[in-house]
Protein backbone atom coordinates (compact mmCIF):
# COMPACT_ATOMS: atom_id res chain seq x y z
CA UNK A 1 0.00 0.00 0.00
CA UNK A 2 1.42 3.61 -1.55
CA UNK A 3 1.50 5.92 1.48
CA UNK A 4 0.42 9.95 1.26
CA UNK A 5 3.09 12.41 0.27
CA UNK A 6 2.35 15.45 0.93
CA UNK A 7 5.14 17.58 -0.64
CA UNK A 8 3.35 17.73 -4.16
CA UNK A 9 0.37 19.00 -2.32
CA UNK A 10 2.75 21.47 0.17
CA UNK A 11 4.75 22.79 -3.06
CA UNK A 12 1.63 23.64 -5.25
CA UNK A 13 0.12 25.51 -2.48
CA UNK A 14 3.33 27.34 -1.44
CA UNK A 15 4.42 27.84 -5.24
CA UNK A 16 0.79 29.91 -5.70
CA UNK A 17 1.48 31.87 -2.43
CA UNK A 18 5.63 33.35 -3.10
CA UNK A 19 5.49 33.22 -6.91
CA UNK A 20 5.86 36.86 -7.13
CA UNK A 21 8.56 36.89 -4.40
CA UNK A 22 10.36 33.94 -6.72
CA UNK A 23 9.86 36.28 -9.93
CA UNK A 24 11.06 39.46 -9.04
CA UNK A 25 14.02 37.93 -7.15
CA UNK A 26 15.12 36.52 -10.22
CA UNK A 27 14.63 39.59 -12.12
CA UNK A 28 16.56 41.35 -10.02
CA UNK A 29 19.32 39.31 -10.03
CA UNK A 30 19.05 39.36 -13.67
CA UNK A 31 19.57 42.86 -13.83
CA UNK A 32 22.34 43.41 -11.17
CA UNK A 33 24.17 40.30 -13.22
CA UNK A 34 23.31 42.36 -16.15
CA UNK A 35 25.30 45.69 -14.76
CA UNK A 36 27.66 44.19 -13.13
CA UNK A 37 29.24 42.35 -16.12
CA UNK A 38 29.23 45.37 -18.65
CA UNK A 39 31.35 47.45 -15.63
CA UNK A 40 35.07 47.83 -16.95
CA UNK A 41 37.88 48.03 -14.90
CA UNK A 42 37.85 52.31 -16.03
CA UNK A 43 34.45 51.97 -14.76
CA UNK A 44 35.71 50.93 -11.46
CA UNK A 45 38.39 53.23 -11.07
CA UNK A 46 36.37 56.27 -12.12
CA UNK A 47 33.44 55.03 -9.27
CA UNK A 48 33.56 56.51 -6.00
CA UNK A 49 31.65 53.60 -4.44
CA UNK A 50 34.33 51.24 -5.73
CA UNK A 51 37.33 53.03 -4.17
CA UNK A 52 35.51 53.74 -0.85
CA UNK A 53 35.07 49.69 -0.79
CA UNK A 54 38.31 48.44 -2.37
CA UNK A 55 40.64 46.71 0.17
Amino acid sequence: MRKFDPWPVFFKREFSRTWPFLVGFAVTGAIITKFSLGLSEEDAKKSPFVQQHKR
